[in-house]
């Protein structure tokens, strides 16, 4: 396990040994340094969790040391002290991110107390900062589904959730859940209490890709004003799911696995070699294996990847499973929007299977979202349901010249259209509800409650 690392600053030799000797003996790494310059090369070099830092400093004072170091990382703790105190002074170093304050010649046992204090607020505010990169954790996510599918792929990512470290790749078109799937392994595996970071590499411009993942130092380009740090160095002991990998640009595939092969890596514009414990879950919608054959994604790092994959099936292959997820985002809507919705009407649950979802799970819940917001009733009907999905292929764009379905501008009532097209499906075929309904893809209970609704069956 790693000691925690204090750098002494003290222009005094003797008073440096003799920090150096005291707090060795409670168990901490200790590296000391005389003057301001030499402190500031040893933060960057060694970064140690906590400063002593003395205010009377040849050269560079004490107080821009500490101004330094806070623009270096402002993670690190640093308690002034001083022969020469006074209550401005402390206000002033308090201000510029000092953590306390202590007077020369100061008690020893008082100075460990305020150390270890100085340490444990250090901690917590790394927790915390922890919690806000993965804000909306709250326990394990909830995977529904009961079918065939879905049970294969649950036992597979409990199995992978064991193997701590295995890179895996989840595949499978937008909308199928890919960020949970890595979220369900993350937070079911030994990593759950260290940092979830998420990060799409299709929105990140290529430019920036390597700063958000790697880091920078100061000065590194014109805009790094300050150093810091990759989200591979922020989820240390966690994971880091990048998404649309299949997107990430050559170059930056080039230094992803260079990064894979040790888990070490440097800050842009740095050269300090900095190792890192992540698990790495990526995703994609893309077919990898013929964006390798178009030359636009790596093989070598393709094999990287994919140690583990897991593809996820599209809504429309996991049928079973809607009714169930349905009543799931009712559920969970219910709690949201304060409503009383039990499920779906029997109609409403079919026309919802029937459905192709070419937005898959996402789809459906938007759905269901729209339709507890709107509706008032305790079972939701075939009226809550969207027109998408209720008459998807009454009008196929595909099978007629668009000509014949352009919008006039004054507009159309859009129930005279339903209308005529359920009037036309009968009469084409001799008023076989079965044969008409199949006509205009619906189910032929959705078709009969059409039938009734525009008055063709009483």
């Amino acid at each position: 396990m790693r000691r925690t690392k204090i750098l002494v600053v003290d222009d005094e030799h003797l008073i440096r040994w003799s920090l150096e000797q005291n707090l060795k003996k409670q168990g901490y790494e200790v590296v000391t340094a005389g003057n301001g310059e030499d402190a500031l090369r040893i933060v960057r070099e060694d970064q140690p969790d906590l400063i002593l830092l003395d205010i009377q400093l040849p050269g560079m004072s004490g107080l821009e040391v500490l101004e330094k170091v806070k623009e270096f990382d402002e993670d690190i703790v640093v308690i002034m002290v001083t022969a020469h105190g006074g209550l401005e002074t402390a206000v002033n170093a308090m201000r510029l991110g000092a953590y306390d304050y202590l007077n020369k010649p100061f008690n020893l046992d008082e100075m460990a107390i305020v150390i270890k204090k100085a340490l444990e607020t250090s901690d917590l505010r790394r927790e915390v900062a922890s919690l806000r990169v993965e804000h909306k954790k709250v326990g394990l996510p909830n995977i529904v589904g009961r079918g065939r599918h879905m049970s294969t792929i649950l036992d597979m990512m409990d199995k992978i959730a064991r193997s701590e470290a295995a890179t895996v790749l989840v595949q499978g078109e937008s909308g199928t859940g890919k960020e949970l799937v890595a979220k369900w392994i993350h937070y079911k595996s030994n990593r759950a209490e260290k940092p979830f970071i998420a990060i799409n590499c299709a929105a990140v411009p290529a430019t920036l890709l390597e700063s958000e993942l790697f880091g920078h130092e100061k000065g590194a380009f014109t805009d790094a004003k300050n150093t810091k740090k990759g989200l591979f160095e922020l989820a240390d002991g966690g994971t880091v799911f990048l998404d649309e990998i299949g997107d990430m640009e050559m170059g930056m595939q080039a230094k992803l696995l260079r990064f894979l092969e040790d888990r070490t890596f440097r800050r842009i514009g740095g050269s300090k070699v900095i190792p890192v414990d992540v698990r790495i879950i990526s995703a994609t919608n893309k077919d990898l294996l013929k964006a390798i054959e178009a030359k636009e994604f790596r093989n070598d790092l393709y094999y990287r990847l994919q140690v583990i994959p897991v593809y996820l099936p599209p809504l429309r292959e996991r049928r079973d499973d809607i009714p169930v997820l349905a009543q799931h985002f009712i559920d969970t809507y219910n709690r949201e929007f304060g409503k009383s919705v039990k499920g779906l009407s029997p109609a409403a649950e079919k026309l919802l299977v029937d459905y192709p979802w070419p937005g898959n799970i996402r789809e459906l819940k938007n759905v269901l979202e729209r339709a507890i917001i709107l509706g008032n009733e305790e079972t939701l009907s075939v009226d809550h349901l969207p027109l998408e999905v209720t008459a998807r292929s009454a009008v196929s764009m595909s099978s007629v010249p668009m000509a014949t379905f352009r919008l006039p501008p004054e507009g159309v009532d859009i129930e005279e259209v339903e209308k005529e097209l359920i009037r036309q499906a009968l009469e084409n075929n001799d008023w076989n509800q079965s044969k008409a309904a199949k006509k205009l893809n619906l189910g032929v209970d959705a078709f009969r409650y059409r039938m009734k609704k525009f008055g063709f069956l009483k």
